[in-house]
């Protein structure tokens, strides 16, 4: 039987200790701030503060896909050690780098005929997609072969809720990753919009509340509505350079609620480019999303 390894992207956003400590190796979107290209890479080629910090200051960042060659070079890589790649991707909804390596699996089973590489696409960003690797993982480390893992990774993908705030809509807008008409006049009025990530790994509006303290709250309440077997899970809080409020609301929902652990971390620059600063994202299982 092949040994199984775990590929994964920037945009799973995990802590850069846990990605280190379990040796997974990962390709790197692209963001482009001030003439640089950075390599979104855990917090290690652009600090998080530093990236936010430019971008409160006015800077437009960009960003840019993993190429088919960096693809094709890892995919190889596993492929000609005899191992099982499974290979979990930013949603294709969001962005184009899952293409690439559906051409890149394809170039490097041709070439190396018993080559064994699984693409999913996780239609999940941020610590959405981070909670299915993690899983994954943890039961790549427990022994679990890889039918195994691909086949909760796809039975279970689309009960990993997202729901997230964002302080304004302009990034998201200017990203085109909402529409215009979502993009209300929010600001002036100190409206927060509710957004998650639906069944096609799209972003989508789903209402909008009064205050930052308020938006924080509906996520929680969101969370009391749709988790399911709080005790058996980890959840996931990402934010956009606003640890405390990251931790304001870890506090309300381990005060009601008894989960494993909540992994708490950046969003890191490719996301944030298009969310901006102030983003507060959380992640849990529910029945569906």
């Amino acid at each position: 039987m092949m040994d199984t390894v775990l590929l994964i992207d920037s945009c799973t956003d995990l802590p850069r200790s846990y990605v280190e400590k379990n040796a997974i190796p990962f390709v790197s979107l692209v963001c482009n701030l001030k003439d640089q290209e950075y390599k979104d890479d855990f917090g290690e080629s652009i600090g998080y503060k530093e990236f936010y910090d430019a971008v409160r200051n006015g800077e437009m960042p960009s960003t840019a896909q993993v190429n088919i060659y960096e693809y094709t070079e890892l995919f190889k890589k596993y492929a000609e050690e005899g191992k099982s790649v499974i290979y979990l991707g930013f949603s294709s909804a969001l962005s184009g780098s899952l293409s690439s390596a559906y051409l890149a699996r394809d170039m490097v089973m041709e070439e190396i005929k018993d080559a064994d590489i699984t693409i999913i696409d996780s239609k999940s960003a941020s610590l959405g997609e981070g909670l299915l690797a993690y899983n994954a993982n943890e039961m790549l480390k427990a022994g679990a072969s890889k039918d195994e893992i691909v086949s909760w990774l796809e039975t279970n993908k689309l009960r990993l809720n997202h729901w997230f705030t964002v302080d304004d809509l302009g990034h998201l807008k200017r990203g085109g990753r909402v529409s215009g008409t979502a993009a209300f006049i929010g600001t002036l009025l100190d409206i927060k919009p509710i957004l998650k990530v639906d069944d096609e790994g799209r972003l989508i509006p789903i209402s909008k509340v009064k205050g930052r303290k308020k938006s924080l709250k509906t996520l929680f309440e969101i969370l009391q509505e749709n988790i399911e077997a709080p005790e058996e899970q980890v959840i996931a809080i990402s934010h956009g350079d606003c640890i405390e409020d990251a931790e304001y609301l870890k506090e309300m929902i381990l005060k009601e609620f008894k989960v494993k652990d909540v992994i708490i971390n950046h969003v890191g620059p490719v996301i944030g480019a298009h969310t901006g600063p102030d983003v507060v994202a959380l992640f849990f299982m529910g029945n569906n999303r």
